[in-house]
């Protein structure tokens, strides 16, 4: 099977809300858990102001990430997922939901954690390029960036998870120009995660 090379659309993701509401287990995967466990130890603030979270899916992450920011705005593709996740977190004011197709849609707003977890490789080559200029401008000076996604090939994916995170390693170093720095990665058997900081202005 071909890899597509154009982004999945909100149309899969409703399909597949519609037939699962809970399509990757995320309430009972103990792979889940232990990911999310990983993911909440890896941001290195205890609070944050303005957080963004790219994939929301039905909130379950979104509850735990909320405790620790004083605003966050989690956006899902799916019509489904974001109704879910709004349900989930009704008792969370700190909390904003919306449904949002990025790159095509993007906040006007400034962040100091964004959270990129299990929704690079839905998209191109070319929109993730998009995503991360538009991401790494949002982010604001030493402001945080975390990745987190699956490793193995799927094939109805247009990326695997190792080729949306090289293409954010590729703006982290030491030249001026780089506006990422790296400050610690992990890879585990089916997942890596990545945490980059933003440089300061100069």
């Amino acid at each position: 099977m071909e890899k597509p090379t154009k982004s999945l659309d909100a149309e899969f993701f409703n399909e597949m809300y519609q037939r699962n509401e809970d399509p990757w287990d995320f309430e009972n995967s103990p792979y889940e858990r232990e990911k999310y466990e990983a993911t909440l130890r890896a941001i290195p603030n205890p609070v944050y102001d303005n957080a963004f979270e790219i994939g929301c899916s039905n909130g379950v992450l979104s509850e735990k990430l909320a405790r620790r920011c004083k605003h966050l705005l989690a956006v899902d593709a799916s019509e489904i997922a974001t109704e879910n996740a709004r349900k989930r977190l009704v008792d969370f004011q700190s909390v904003e939901v919306r449904e949002m197709i990025v790159p095509n849609n993007f906040p006007n707003e400034n962040f100091d954690l964004i959270l990129f977890s299990e929704v690079g490789y839905f998209l191109s080559r070319e929109d993730l390029a998009i995503t991360k200029d538009k991401m790494i401008n949002a982010l604001l000076p030493k402001g945080h960036l975390l990745m987190v996604h699956w490793t193995p090939i799927v094939e109805e994916f247009p990326l695997t998870g190792d080729e949306v995170h090289e293409l954010f390693i590729e703006s982290a170093g030491n030249e001026k120009s780089d506006p990422l720095i790296h400050l610690y990665g992990r890879r585990e058997d089916q997942y890596r995660l990545d945490l980059f900081e933003k440089k300061p202005e100069l």
